[in-house]
C-alpha cells in the first residue's frame, strides 16, 4: 500500500492543473485502465473539471493499477489521487468507458475493492455505479450487468443534473426511480435493453479541454483541446458520423487559442474530425508561431494541403498520418470513404516536400465483399508510395460497431484475416512498414460490440479464468 501511495504522490507532484478540492458530495472518478492511459482521455479529464466546479461537490481521480496482480497479492484497493481514499469509501463511483475490452479493467477495478461486480449482488452498503463515456455512442448493453445507471453520450450538462438526483436520494432504489424519468439515463434494471436517445451538450459548452497536463501519459505534456466535435461525413463504419448528434459542430479559432494556457508547450488538437475544421490551418500556424507543439488527430487525406502540411511540419510533426482505411479504391468507395489514390499520393507528396520522415496510413482488413484482389491493389499502391517517402501501414481487423450502416456485419475470422496480413507483408516485405492489431482481440471486440448482457457477464467469467 505504501508503494502504491508513493507512485500516487510521485504522479501529482508533476501534474499542471490539478483540483485539490473537498466537498460533502465527493465523486470517486475512475477510468478503468491504467493512469497513462486515462489522462489521455479529454472526456474523462472534462468530467472532472466540471464535476470539481460545482459548489459543494468534489471529483477525485481514481485508476486501474498499472500491475493488477501486484495489487492482488499485496491487497491493495483502488484509492483515489486526490484523497488517498479508497474508491469503495464513496457515495458515488462514475465511470467513463471508452473501449468494450476496457469492461475487464472495470471488473478488476472492483474486485481489487471489495465491491460486487454485478449490480445485483449490490446494496445500499455500496457506491452507486454511474457510467458514461464513448462506449454509450455504439453499444453499452454489456455494460448493464456491472452499473446501476448509465449516462448516455455527451454528459457535460447532464452529469450535473444526475448527481443531483443520486445524492440528494436516500437510497438506490429511490435514486433510481427518479432517475428514470431523466430522458437520456439507462437504467438497466428498469429499461431492459431498450436504450433511450443519447445526449447531446449546449454549443455554449464547448470545446472540451485538458484540465492537467502530465508527463506520465500517452501524450506526454500536452493539452488537449477539441476545435470541433462530431462529424459531418458518412463513412458507414463509423460510430461518429453525420447522423450523430447532429454531424459536426464547430469552434471558433479564437476561443480555441484563447482557451490554450501559456504553459502549455505542447498542444493537440482532437476530434473525429479536426482537420474538416475550416480554420484549421489557421490555428495550427497560430500554435506554431508561439513556439508550441502540435498534434492533430483524424488528419483526412482530402483536407491536407501545402499550408496545413507546412504548419504542421513547423508545429513539430516528424510523421505524417492519414488513413485509407479501405484496401482499394473499391474497398473505399463500399464503406462511403470519400479518399481517392491521387489524395493518398499527394499525402505522401506533401509530406516529402516539408521534409516528413514518414508518411503512415491506418488500413482496416477484412471488410465485408474484400477479396484478395484489394490485398493485391494494397501492395501495388504502398510500393508506389514508399518510392516516394518511407511508408508505415497500421492494419486493424474490421470490427462492425452498432448504430452504424454496417451493424450486424460478420467478422471476417481470424483465419481469414491472418491470410490477408500474410499476403500484405509477403507483398510489401523490405520495402513497407506493417504493424497490425491483434486478429483475436479484434474478435473478441466484436463480440463485444455486437453483444449484451450475456457478453458483459462472459468478461465476467474470463477475468476469474
Amino acid at each position: 500500500m505504501s508503494t502504491f501511495r508513493a507512485e500516487i504522490e510521485s504522479r501529482c507532484r508533476d501534474e499542471i492543473g490539478a483540483i485539490d478540492k473537498e466537498a460533502p458530495e465527493a465523486v470517486a472518478l475512475l477510468y478503468p485502465s491504467p493512469y497513462h492511459v486515462g489522462m489521455s482521455s479529454l472526456g474523462y479529464q472534462t468530467i472532472y473539471r466540471a464535476i470539481n466546479e460545482t459548489p459543494g461537490r468534489a471529483a477525485h481521480r481514481a485508476f486501474l493499477p498499472d500491475d493488477v496482480a501486484a495489487s492482488k497479492a499485496s491487497r491493495t484497493p483502488v484509492i483515489t489521487y486526490e484523497a488517498l481514499r479508497p474508491v469503495a469509501d464513496y457515495q458515488v463511483i462514475a465511470l467513463s468507458v471508452a473501449y468494450e475490452t476496457e469492461l475487464a479493467g472495470l471488473i478488476e477495478a472492483f474486485e481489487l475493492s471489495g465491491i460486487p461486480s454485478l449490480a445485483e449482488e449490490r446494496d445500499d452498503r455500496h457506491p452507486f455505479i454511474l457510467a458514461g463515456g464513448p462506449l454509450t455512442f455504439s453499444n453499452p448493453l454489456p455494460l448493464a450487468p456491472f452499473v446501476d445507471a448509465i449516462v448516455m453520450c455527451e454528459a457535460d450538462q447532464s452529469i450535473h443534473s444526475v448527481l443531483d438526483v443520486v445524492f440528494s436520494s436516500e437510497s438506490r432504489e429511490s435514486a433510481l426511480a427518479h432517475l428514470r424519468k431523466h430522458p437520456h439515463v439507462f437504467i438497466p434494471s428498469v429499461h431492459g435493453d431498450i436504450l433511450p436517445p443519447i445526449d447531446k451538450a449546449n454549443d455554449a459548452e464547448l470545446p472540451a479541454y485538458s484540465q492537467i497536463i502530465t508527463p506520465h501519459t500517452e501524450l506526454r505534456n500536452m493539452f488537449l483541446i477539441e476545435p470541433e466535435r462530431g462529424c459531418h461525413r458518412g463513412c458507414t463504419y463509423c460510430v461518429m458520423r453525420r447522423s450523430t448528434n447532429d454531424g459536426m459542430r464547430i469552434v471558433e479559432k479564437d476561443k480555441i487559442l484563447s482557451l490554450v494556457p501559456e504553459h502549455a508547450e505542447r498542444v493537440g488538437l482532437v476530434g473525429a474530425a479536426t482537420t474538416d475544421h475550416p480554420q484549421i490551418a489557421e490555428v495550427v500556424n497560430a500554435l506554431a508561431d508561439s513556439g508550441r507543439e502540435v498534434g492533430l488527430s483524424s488528419l483526412r487525406a482530402d483536407r491536407l494541403s501545402d499550408e496545413l502540411v507546412g504548419a504542421l511540419r513547423r508545429g513539430g510533426h516528424r510523421i505524417l498520418t492519414t488513413a485509407s482505411d479501405g484496401t482499394s479504391q473499391r474497398m473505399r468507395d463500399f464503406i462511403q470513404r470519400r479518399t481517392s489514390e491521387a489524395q493518398l499520393r499527394n499525402a505522401a507528396l506533401l509530406a516529402r516536400k516539408h521534409g516528413m520522415k514518414r508518411l503512415k496510413l491506418y488500413v482496416m482488413v477484412g471488410v465485408p465483399t474484400e477479396t484478395d484482389d484489394d490485398i493485391d491493389e494494397l501492395v501495388e499502391f504502398g510500393t508506389e508510395l514508399s518510392r516516394i517517402i518511407p511508408l508505415s501501414l497500421g492494419v486493424a481487423p474490421f470490427v462492425a460497431k452498432r448504430n452504424t450502416p454496417l451493424d450486424g456485419a460478420p467478422f471476417a475470422g481470424m483465419p481469414l484475416v491472418e491470410s490477408r496480413l500474410k499476403r500484405l507483408r509477403k507483398g510489401v516485405r523490405g520495402r513497407v512498414d506493417v504493424r497490425a492489431t491483434s486478429a483475436r482481440w479484434a474478435w473478441i471486440e466484436y463480440v463485444l460490440a455486437q453483444g449484451g448482457r450475456a457478453e458483459g457477464r462472459a468478461v465476467l467469467d474470463a477475468v476469474h479464468a
